[in-house]
C-alpha cells in the first residue's frame, strides 16, 4: 500500500494480511471491512477504499484534513473515521454544517461571545472550538463561510487561540480541525469568495470522497443494502431487485 509524504513525514502504513501480492487488493478491502461496518460505510470500490486509508494513515496526527466530494457522497463519515482512531477519541468531537448556519450568528457559534456584546447576549456563551477543546471539531461545507469568519479560523489554525465577540481577550484552545466541501475551493479562490491562505491551511491532506457514478460496481452493495434496511423497518420479507433494474441504475449518469 502506498504511503502518503507530507513535507519530510511519512504517515504510517496500515496493517495487511500477509499473502500472495495477486490477492493485495482484496486483503485490503478484508482489512477495511471492520471499519466500513463500524461507520455504515457500504462498498468496495478502489476510489472509496483509498479515501478511507487515508483516513486511517492520518488519524494519529494532528494534521488538517480537507474532505472533497460531492453533497450526498458520504463526506461525514470520514472526519468520525479519524476522531476514532485519533489519540483525540475520548474528547469532544463537533459537527458544524457552516451553510446552516446564518451568516450574522456563525461568529458567536463557533467563537462565543460575551454578555451585552449584541442585543440578544443575555450571558456569556463559549462557542465550538471552546467546548470542542482537546478535542475535533469537523466544518462541513467551509466553503458557504463568510470571508470574515474564514479569517478567524485562520487565526486559531495558526495561533491556537480565538477570541469571543464582544471581547479582545485572546483564549488559548487546542482542537483538531477538519473541513469538508462540495466546492471548487481554487475557483472560489479565484472568484474572492474563499481565502488561499486558509485553503493552504485546511489542505494539507486532501481526501477525495467519490460520487456514486465513479463508483457504478458499489450500486448492487447499495440495492441490497437499502432494500434490507426498508424490510426490516416495515416487517416485511426481505426482496430483491433484478439484474436488468440493476443494470439501468448503473447505466444511469
Amino acid at each position: 500500500m502506498q504511503r502518503i509524504i507530507w513535507g519530510s513525514r511519512r504517515l504510517p502504513q496500515l496493517p495487511q494480511n500477509k499473502k500472495s501480492k495477486n490477492e493485495g487488493n482484496k486483503n485490503i478491502a478484508m482489512d477495511l471491512q471492520p471499519i466500513k461496518q463500524q461507520f455504515n460505510i457500504i462498498g468496495n470500490s478502489p476510489l472509496l477504499n483509498r479515501g478511507i486509508e487515508i483516513a486511517m494513515q492520518v488519524a494519529i496526527t494532528d494534521l488538517s484534513v480537507l474532505i472533497i466530494g460531492e453533497s450526498g457522497a458520504g463526506k461525514e463519515h470520514f472526519p468520525k473515521i479519524i476522531h476514532h482512531y485519533s489519540s483525540r477519541k475520548h474528547a469532544p468531537y463537533f459537527a458544524i454544517n457552516c451553510g446552516a448556519i446564518p451568516e450574522g450568528t456563525i461568529d458567536s457559534e463557533l467563537f462565543g461571545h460575551e454578555k451585552g456584546a449584541f442585543t440578544d447576549a443575555k450571558s456569556e456563551r463559549k462557542g465550538y472550538f471552546e467546548i470542542a477543546d482537546g478535542g475535533t471539531l469537523f466544518l462541513d461545507e467551509i466553503g458557504d463561510m463568510s470571508l470574515s469568519a474564514q479569517a478567524k479560523v485562520l487565526r486559531e489554525l495558526q495561533e491556537n487561540e480565538i477570541t469571543r465577540v464582544g471581547s479582545d481577550k485572546p483564549i488559548k484552545v487546542n482542537v483538531r480541525v477538519l473541513a469538508a466541501t462540495n466546492k471548487d475551493l481554487k475557483k472560489e479562490i479565484a472568484n474572492g469568495n474563499f481565502r488561499e491562505d486558509l485553503f493552504h491551511r485546511l489542505n494539507v491532506i486532501p481526501i477525495h470522497v467519490p460520487d456514486l457514478k465513479d463508483r457504478k460496481d458499489d450500486i448492487p452493495l447499495l440495492i441490497n443494502h437499502f432494500i434490507h434496511l426498508i424490510c426490516t423497518e416495515q416487517g416485511w420479507k426481505n426482496k430483491s431487485i433484478n439484474d436488468e433494474a440493476i443494470q439501468a441504475l448503473q447505466s444511469h449518469d
